[in-house]
């Protein structure tokens, strides 16, 4: 791969491998959240297909390895799958035997550096994964979050993520954000880190019928974003997000967007 074809990178709320691809799951398949059930690995072999499209993947609600996923380290399982040599993960909520939530990240090159940090929150469990790599003789970080559901927490969340971030180059911000592009938080996390987003975004969830942007792709000014798109095959309760991006040549990139 050339400096000028650039990479991809994808986000993806995975859902545990629930699968829920229709209103009523959400309700019908809730039990799923807590006990295993023969369908998952099933869900992350097809989730692993679209992964494999891309060469960063970020994850969010990936199981570590506990009773519900069948002991199955879900990062792992769809690294191996996806072909992705290497992978770094964050337990965010650890509930041992039980559940192991965590944020996770599949490379096509090796990670030097994994680094989890906490995010406030008033449940213990937000947190994002930082990790460093190198693309072409370029350093790149990669940051994987997961924003709380409440706006008083992704407010104290993205304060912290901003502070964190503040004009740093050669970085990519990615995950479930909990909230749409044109949301005041999103407008303090972009005004406050110096991020940039895509030129416009795809909306993700639910994905059966998506509506609302809540998952995101963002960058530091020295990379520019060529495509952005969701990929439209619901097999969790949010599509995933796919981007493209290329080490910035000049003020403005040539864009080209597909909608699910």
């Amino acid at each position: 791969m050339t400096e000028d074809a650039g990479f991809s990178v994808m986000s993806f709320n995975i859902q545990v491998g629930i699968g829920s691809h229709r209103a009523r799951h959400m309700l019908l398949h809730g039990w799923k959240y807590v006990m295993p059930h023969g369908q998952s690995l099933r869900n992350l072999e097809r989730i692993a297909e679209i992964l494999s499209e891309a060469d960063i993947v970020g994850l969010n609600e990936v199981d570590a390895g506990s009773f519900r996923s069948q002991y199955v380290n879900q990062a792992g399982f769809l690294a191996e799958r996806a072909h992705f040599p290497y992978w770094a993960q964050q337990r965010t909520r650890d509930f041992g035997e039980l559940a192991q939530h965590s944020n996770s990240v599949l490379s096509r090159w090796p990670i030097a550096r994994s680094e989890p940090h906490t995010l406030p929150s008033f449940m213990k469990g937000r947190g994002m994964l930082e990790t460093s790599t190198e693309i072409n003789g370029q350093p790149l970080t990669v940051v994987i979050t997961h924003l709380g559901l409440s706006r008083h927490a992704r407010f104290s969340q993205i304060r912290d993520l901003a502070q964190r971030l503040r004009q740093r180059r050669h970085l990519i911000l990615m995950g479930d954000l909990n909230c749409t592009a044109r949301s005041p938080e999103i407008r303090l996390l972009l005004a406050e880190s110096g991020l940039q987003a895509p030129p416009w975004n795809p909306p993700t969830f639910p994905s059966w019928s998506p509506r609302f942007s809540f998952d995101h792709i963002f960058c530091s000014p020295d990379l520019e974003f060529t495509e952005i798109e969701s990929i439209g095959e619901p097999l969790s309760d949010h599509l995933a997000l796919k981007a493209r991006l290329r080490w910035n040549s000049k003020p403005e990139a040539n864009v080209t967007t597909r909608s699910p």
